[in-house]
């Protein structure tokens, strides 16, 4: 693979059209606006992220989250232009100077297809089909889509809502540019070719609109069978990655400390850590002399030092490891080839959350709640797509917008419109409906 095709503004869907422009953005920075005004991005910060929504301690909703990974996918893609236009001096001047603004478009998207209730949620549209009241329908359904449904990834869903038509909109749905989108899809494989870990990157309805871009952009293919299609990951991706997994980490332990589910010295040795002795000691001795004495603001303080010292190692890694990430040959993440008292203090972090974050009363009763609610709303809403014939699917129906397509002739598409409504909602819209369908909640008259 080679920056000058990797990089491109084309559009999907306005492939053979270049409308006039009356501003000075870049076509990248229309993606990233394009986003940040769209509706299901501002669903975002009703949608969990791993605590339950905020009560009198405000704490991340996926809104937030993406805003945070969104600001570091920037400087990561700065700092790594940067480091490689020295590199190779070709490319200076050339559209591989906007990376920045296209893994920070990437990030803003990154969370756009979950569905409510964090990962709760997309395991109750997974065991729907597997152990629930679904599992009739797979002699119903092609392998290919059983495949889908039974595995629902999403970061697949974030891709299709990006670039699926649905009723009324327009070709080549949010019409982003080829190298967004293809840094959007982390797992670049149909979820046929997923294994036993399930992630893959796209639904088999979409998969001719990433061939199309992999093509365009020059993406490696590393496996065409009957199944499906492999590719090596669009470089930009594990920027998106890092930028990720470096936010969800390190924003948890702050935001565990707020909750009092780590002391201030749990919470202070686990973001010092990544740091050596003498670091250490410098680190705290300038939060002395700038008479930082409050606590939380003690750890926002570690948290910017550890945030800062991640995003460097991980442009190091990159540039380091270009050719490797270019010829689809890099194993792992940035994270995983950082040098090792970081990347030791990384795992040491995560099983830290493991242990007394995720495992924590409020987390879990949000994902009990969050699975209940979603269960019955995929009972509900799938049953009225197979039956559409009967008095209370039809009823059911008519609460849909109109942009999904649940009226089409096709049982597959069907599902897949229910889907798509369920994995749309926020938190709170998704337990005002499963109210109103278990007659908990009527309105006043």
């Amino acid at each position: 693979m080679n920056w000058q095709n990797l990089i491109s503004n084309k559009r999907l869907g306005q492939e053979d059209r270049h409308a006039l422009r009356h501003d000075d953005r870049s076509e990248f920075k229309r993606d990233s606006d394009r986003l940040i005004y769209s509706a299901p991005f501002r669903r975002l910060q009703n949608k969990t992220q791993v605590f339950p929504l905020p009560g009198s301690v405000f704490v991340h909703n996926r809104l937030t989250h993406s805003l945070e990974v969104a600001s570091l996918g920037k400087s990561l893609g700065d700092d790594v232009a940067r480091k490689l236009i020295k590199k190779h001096p070709e490319l200076q001047g050339t559209l591989f100077e906007e990376i920045g603004t296209i893994v920070q478009t990437a990030c803003y998207a990154h969370d756009m297809g979950n569905p409510p209730f964090g990962h709760s949620g997309e395991k109750a549209i997974q065991t729907f089909f597997t152990e629930g009241s679904g599992a009739y329908l797979k002699d119903k359904v092609s392998p290919r889509f059983w495949d889908d449904i039974t595995h629902f990834e999403g970061n697949a869903n974030a891709f299709r809502l990006l670039t699926h038509r649905f009723l009324g909109r327009r070709e080549g749905g949010f019409v982003m540019t080829y190298s967004t989108l293809a840094s959007i899809v982390k797992y670049p494989l149909s979820s046929s070719l997923a294994g036993k870990h399930g992630k893959f990157g796209f639904f088999a309805s979409e998969e001719d609109i990433y061939k199309k871009i992999a093509k365009e952009l020059g993406i490696i293919s590393k496996q065409v069978s009957d199944n499906g299609t492999a590719y090596a990951r669009h470089p930009l991706v594990y920027l998106v990655e890092a930028a990720d997994d470096i936010c969800y980490e390190i924003m948890d332990i702050e935001d565990s400390h707020k909750l009092k589910l780590l002391s201030f010295e749990e919470t202070a040795e686990l973001l010092l850590g990544f740091f050596d002795e003498e670091t250490k000691k410098s680190i705290r001795n300038r939060i002395v002399e700038e008479g930082v004495t409050d606590k939380n603001e003690q750890v926002v303080y570690f948290r910017a030092c550890a945030v800062g010292l991640l995003e460097a190692l991980c442009v190091d890694v990159f540039v380091e490891n270009e050719e490797a990430i270019l010829n689809g040959t890099f194993e792992g993440s940035l994270i995983d080839h950082i040098p090792t008292l970081q990347r030791n203090n990384y795992k040491h972090c995560s099983k830290v959350s493991v242990e007394k974050i995720y495992s924590s009363k409020t987390v879990l009763d949000v994902e009990l709640s969050g699975y209940k609610i979603m269960e019955t709303l995929m009972e509900a809403l799938i049953g009225a797509a197979v039956e559409p014939e009967k008095f209370h699917s039809k009823q059911l129906i008519r609460r849909f917008s109109s942009q999904y397509d649940i009226q089409n002739p096709h049982l597959e598409d069907r599902i897949m419109a229910v889907i798509d409504y369920i994995s749309g909602m926020t938190d709170i819209y998704a337990l005002d409906i499963y109210q109103k369908i278990n007659g908990i909640s009527l309105p006043i008259i």
